[in-house]
């Protein structure tokens, strides 16, 4: 399970802001965000058991996150949704990302998952309960949890909503400064009015907190190793812009290289025309 909140394209210096508790058995081991090896690029958390992700963001600026949600229809042996989140990480667009989600939920190998997939270009949902569609995110704040994106009768949704809805979310330091308090409430007297979930084998174990921004030195990520309103949120922006940055220094070695081909071409040109003259 899990709950996350997306503020997309509606703040001034953001085109991407996300808040996401992550809620899972107790005793499952799990690796805080991390530089993964390969290529695209990544930084996300590994799940220790079966080696995949629950939240990460490329190079190229994606963000991919999944949700676990019911499925009457279950696989005798199914493949680990974690894996699958780490693999669209692996895509150069969300586009290309929420296809391959759409292809694999669709093969029925899986147990329920909501993924989200989204960059600063475009952005959806694919749901892959009993019946598996995608629905595409529009400017604005979205909720989603094992529910439906964006659910009314969903009380975890609403409540999030209101809270994250007092004040304006116009910028990132706004929205972080927002749901860093509201995804770290724990519930009252009566076990209501709170985000975070603490049961004896299954609760909130880790929370995220992300801003992409256009300017990859201005990306934000911190990362709550345990239920937020225990563990303070630590920032790993270091490992993000790292990994954001990589696209731009590809760009600039390209840029280098074809200058220096440019400029052996021009002096290959000038040696035959000096040649030519002295003949």
């Amino acid at each position: 399970m899990g709950i996350i909140a997306i503020q997309y394209h509606t703040a001034n210096d953001s085109p991407l802001l996300v808040a996401f508790n992550r809620e899972e058995r107790m005793s499952r081991p799990s690796q805080p965000p991390r530089i993964q090896s390969g290529r695209p690029r990544v930084v996300c958390g590994i799940d220790r058991k079966a080696g995949g992700t629950w939240a990460g963001v490329n190079q190229h600026g994606l963000f991919v996150a999944v949700v676990n949600c019911p499925k009457r229809s279950m696989p005798f042996d199914p493949r680990s949704r974690g894996v699958l989140c780490k693999e669209l990480l692996g895509a150069q667009t969300a586009e290309e990302a929420l296809d391959k989600a759409f292809q694999e939920l669709s093969s029925g190998c899986y147990a329920g998952g909501n993924f989200l997939c989204v960059d600063r270009f475009s952005g959806g949902v694919v749901y892959g309960g009993d019946e598996v569609e995608v629905e595409k995110l529009r400017p604005g704040l979205h909720l989603l949890t094992a529910n439906r994106l964006n659910d009314y009768q969903d009380s975890r949704q609403e409540f999030v909503r209101r809270l994250l809805t007092l004040q304006r979310l116009d910028s990132a330091v706004s929205f972080l400064a927002v749901a860093s308090r509201t995804f770290s409430r724990k519930p009252d007297e009566s076990g209501k009015r709170g985000i975070v979930i603490s049961e004896p084998d299954f609760g909130t174990v880790s929370s995220m907190l992300l801003s992409l921004t256009e300017r990859t030195q201005r990306s934000i990520m911190q990362f709550a190793a345990g239920p937020p309103n225990e563990k303070p949120f630590e920032d790993v922006s270091a490992l993000l812009r790292q990994v954001l940055s990589t696209d731009r220094a590809n760009r600039a070695a390209a840029a280098a290289k074809e200058a220096a081909a440019a400029a052996a071409k021009e002096a290959a040109a000038a040696k035959e025309a000096a040649a030519a003259a002295t003949t």
